[in-house]
């Protein structure tokens, strides 16, 4: 049997497992990546990890490993200047795992990672033109294109969560004003679900001490006409963004991920309409907006892990 290993790191938390050719997680396993300041410890817990998760399937092949990982470069194999993670500047991972295995590896940034799961596993299986788009605490976004993912000449093609969506709008952890991420995300709809109870107090969401993506789609499938609202502005800033994509890649398929893409057709229904609206007529009525079909649990290591499938094939 041939299996690849797939990494995810996030900055909370870093996910590993071993992943067959039909997307099954066999095995996994977690650490916490804060605990590790230095790198090289990092990767010294994550490869014995690995390589005892390896030990339960001895008579398989390892094809590969791949990594998923925030601000990863794929021509270098580095992670550069990641917000969210402890080690900064320019880290060579690929060089520090590569010196504890034979097979290849390889890392690119996790919305990447994702798109290429979703078309070797999921929702997009088999598609060669299509955009992923998570909708997390921000906005990732991988894109393929005639097979092959998009990196661009210095390895971080693909940044859909910044481009401008509102002159002179809310700022951006990135610096500017703005970026679709500080709209279309978990952290943006309650950011305008705040907004919106400024001005009235008519919603159930203003008996809430927490307010969140998950309350705010509660209160909509509640019919309170305050978070239809709110998802219906958030859907049109994601269906403007996504026109402006399309535009230029002219994907057959977008496939939306995350904490919001989970409320459904809450997000789904009203951000095709918008899209749909402000697609040039060439490019209407083409292309399907979908959910992710990779299993919430698993999708991190079977997005990383696709990568070592796509070296191989």
């Amino acid at each position: 049997m041939k299996l690849a290993v797939g990494i995810d790191i996030g900055g909370t938390n870093t996910v590993f497992g071993l992943v067959d050719e039909s997307g099954n997680c066999l095995l996994q396993d977690a650490i916490k990546t804060g605990d590790f300041p230095a790198v090289e410890d990092f990767v010294n817990e994550v490869q014995k990890g690995v390589k005892g998760l390896i030990s339960e399937y001895k008579d398989s092949e390892i094809v590969g490993m791949g990594i998923g990982a925030p601000n990863a470069n794929y021509y270098t194999g580095t992670i550069e200047h990641a917000p969210n993670l402890k080690w900064k500047g320019i880290v060579p991972l690929v060089e520090l795992f590569q010196g504890h295995f034979d097979f290849p590896i390889s890392l690119t940034n996790d919305a990447n990672a994702a798109a290429m799961g979703e078309r070797i596993y999921g929702a997009a299986k088999g598609i060669d033109d299509l955009a992923m788009v998570t909708l997390g605490t921000g906005l990732g976004s991988g894109f393929v294109v005639n097979g092959e993912l998009v990196y661009g000449h210095d390895g971080f093609a693909g940044e859909l969560g910044h481009v401008i969506v509102e002159k002179n709008g809310r700022l951006c952890g990135c610096g500017n004003r703005g970026c679709l991420e500080t709209y279309a995300s978990a952290t943006g709809i309650v950011k305008t679900a705040k907004e919106f109870l400024e001005t009235s107090s008519d919603s159930v969401l203003s008996d809430l001490s927490e307010i969140t993506s998950k309350s705010i789609a509660d209160a909509a499938l509640e019919g309170d006409k305050m978070a239809l609202d709110i998802f219906d502005y958030t859907a049109e800033k994601l269906g403007f963004g996504l026109a402006s994509m399309v535009a230029i890649t002219s994907p057959k398929l977008i496939v939306l991920f995350g904490g919001l893409a989970q409320s459904g057709d809450l997000i789904l229904k009203p951000t095709k309409k918008y899209m749909e609206q402000y697609l040039l007529k060439t490019f209407r009525n083409k292309i399907d907006i979908v959910p992710s079909q990779l299993k919430a649990a698993d999708a991190a290591i079977l997005g990383a892990s696709s990568l070592a499938w796509q070296s191989v094939n």
